[in-house]
């Protein structure tokens, strides 16, 4: 019987022999990290996805030039609704990276009806504990984070709500921040 691994040479022809091939262990384990590193995670994030979309009755997000969030960019956010029976929670959703300097986040957040009536917030968001390990889901030095607004709310009017949010850190521009978003998501019926 031949062996065909004992006939492949150990460095590529033409070379001084500073460049080997892979052995098969080293393939294989080539091939694991790239099942359990990449597929087994995209493959959940698209169950979790597909599961989860029923109920979200809006999404948004602004990516952030540069990664950078200056003072004077206000991502805003047109939110339509029809239902003013149904009770819905709303989140943000912030993604950072390592470059990102602080462990918390100050929102001013303003909430416009149809209307014209308007609320407006101040929140503050940890993004990481006292040691600096950030909060969140990712892969690398990016974390994607759900910051919760409001839960089990109601629209008392149809149309359109505008949720324009700009950041209150003491800092003009912001480096670290990739993306903001928006999720709306319908959780049942209000008691009217």
């Amino acid at each position: 019987m031949i062996v065909l691994q004992d006939s492949i040479p150990s460095t590529i022809p033409g070379r001084k022999g500073a460049e080997k091939f892979f052995t098969e262990k080293e393939e294989n384990i080539i091939r694991i990290k790239v099942v359990k590193h990449i597929l087994i995670p995209g493959f959940i994030a698209s169950l979790l996805l597909l599961s989860c979309n029923r109920d979200i009755m809006f999404a948004d997000n602004r990516k952030m030039t540069a990664n950078k969030w200056p003072l004077d960019v206000t991502p805003s956010f047109i939110v339509n609704s029809e239902d003013t029976a149904g009770l819905y929670d709303i989140s943000f959703y912030i993604r950072t990276g390592n470059e990102y300097p602080f462990r918390n986040i100050w929102l001013f957040v303003t909430a416009t009806s149809p209307s014209g009536r308007m609320l407006t917030d101040t929140l503050e968001y940890m993004l990481a504990d006292i040691k600096g390990k950030r909060y969140g889901d990712g892969f690398g030095n990016i974390r994607d984070l759900s910051l919760a607004y409001r839960k089990g709310i109601f629209f008392p009017e149809t149309g359109s709500y505008t949720f324009t949010i700009r950041h209150g850190m003491r800092t003009e521009v912001l480096p670290g921040v990739y993306d903001f978003g928006i999720i709306v998501r319908k959780t049942g019926l209000s008691k009217n």
